[in-house]
């Protein structure tokens, strides 16, 4: 691993000035990070010194402000990972000018609707995505007098779980991480409410329905029992869960290879859900995650690599050694098929195979973009005032979709509601 390492950072001395290096940005840390730096390393000795793949992480950088080539992330941690929201190119667009094969069709549909734009166009490797999921710690669950295999399959059967934990003793029967993905766009899509809609010519965010404002306001409850435990908006509850403080959490799918190395007996099921809804859609939840992105503004050259290391990735065996490690979804058919017999629980992969095969055809997700941006960060924003003070859920979700709706308005019709000129809405 340390001539790994040498080698990515750039201190081979073997390769000629004419080399093309790219740079990848990163947050990973553990197999992870050993994985991706065993992949990189190897497709950089297919190019036999004409290029290189360089790994940069994300939390060591004196200077975030200088872009890299490629950054493997979720948006929602541009802030972290650069100080600003630097432009994206679309991925299809790097490809077809790089010469690369590359379609749509070959990535699972429910995989693609997650990296899409409206046009079915792929913006960014789906590398890293995830699908919500419960997660138990068995022994703590039997400690409790609960079936671990039985957590809750809707919200009012995890309310008497957790109940359950706390008085046994457990001092946080209940986390969260991604917080706005779980907990607003997947509560929507179960109960069959769009996230997004078209009004007009403008898409409005629709992040303050009855279902959501419900949802919030039983988690608030819960918090003031003690049974849910806020730990923050992104994935700050997953140390709480890893560490054995909390018995549960509502998190990515992803996390499962991390909690079983931690040595937790540790349960997956799925994301709960309300059963007191019109036409409860529990199986429709949203995969999401940090995917392999091209930052603009770099040369020609430099693309064509990014380009070839894209198609790299794609590879079914390449995929499928990257899946066994993290736990991250396969992009395609033919990695999941070739992760059977793998020390994947068939269970897992029947259940992942199932959800990806769906038809993304009527999605009403918010898509990569300032849409999802704003929602993701208005609603961690407006939601910390419900776990902090006495702000009713409501008045949190209003407010989160009116910031958003205001904030990707058209300039020209945004300028003229400020200054209270009527108009064409």
């Amino acid at each position: 691993m340390k001539r790994i390492f040498l080698t990515l950072l750039g201190c081979g001395a073997a390769f000629s000035a004419l080399a093309q290096d790219i740079s990848l940005r990163h947050d990973l840390d553990g197999k992870a990070l050993d994985t991706l730096a065993t992949l990189v390393l190897r497709f950089n000795d297919e190019l036999k010194g004409k290029g290189r793949v360089l790994l940069e992480d994300a939390r060591g950088l004196e200077n975030r402000h200088t872009l890299p080539n490629l950054a493997l992330l979720d948006p929602d941690d541009s802030m972290d990972f650069f100080g600003t929201r630097p432009r994206f190119r679309p991925l299809h667009e790097i490809m077809r000018e790089a010469g690369q094969k590359f379609d749509a069709a070959q990535f699972y549909p429910q995989v693609a609707d997650a990296v899409d734009d409206a046009g079915g166009r792929i913006q960014t490797l789906p590398l890293a995505l995830a699908l919500p999921v419960l997660f138990t710690n068995r022994a703590v669950l039997r400690k409790a007098g609960v079936d671990p295999d039985q957590p809750g399959k809707t919200w009012w059967e995890l309310q008497k779980t957790a109940g359950e934990i706390f008085d046994r003793g457990g001092k946080c029967p209940l986390t969260t991480s991604r917080f706005a993905w779980i907990h607003s766009e997947n509560v929507s899509t179960q109960a069959g409410e769009a996230m997004v809609a078209r009004v007009g010519s403008v898409d409005k965010v629709l992040a303050n329905a009855m279902v959501n404002v419900k949802h919030l306001a039983l988690l608030a409850s819960w918090q003031k029992s003690r049974y849910f435990h806020y730990s923050g908006p992104g994935r700050e509850g997953n140390r709480r869960f890893l560490s054995g403080e909390c018995a549960m959490l509502t998190g990515e799918s992803s996390l499962y290879a991390e909690a079983r190395r931690a040595g937790i007996d540790v349960g997956v099921s799925a994301l709960p859900y309300y059963d007191d809804v019109y036409s409860p859609k529990p199986a429709d939840v949203l995969p999401d995650g940090a995917g392999l992105w091209v930052l603009a503004g770099h040369k020609k050259d430099e693309y064509k690599l990014a380009a070839r290391f894209m198609s790299f990735l794609l590879r079914t065996e390449v995929q499928k050694e990257w899946v066994q490690a993290t736990s991250y979804l396969p992009m395609t058919p033919a990695a999941l098929a070739a992760l059977r017999g793998s020390d994947i629980p068939p269970h897992l992969l029947d259940a992942a195979q199932k959800r990806l095969s769906v038809s993304k055809k009527g999605s009403t997700r918010a898509r990569h973009g300032p849409i999802r941006d704003r929602l993701h960060e208005f609603i961690g924003e407006e939601v910390a005032f419900v776990w902090t003070t006495d702000r009713p859920a409501k008045e949190a979700l209003d407010n989160a979709v009116r910031r958003v709706n205001a904030a990707i308005a058209p300039p020209a019709k945004a300028l003229a509601k400020v200054a209270g000129i009527p108009g064409k809405q």
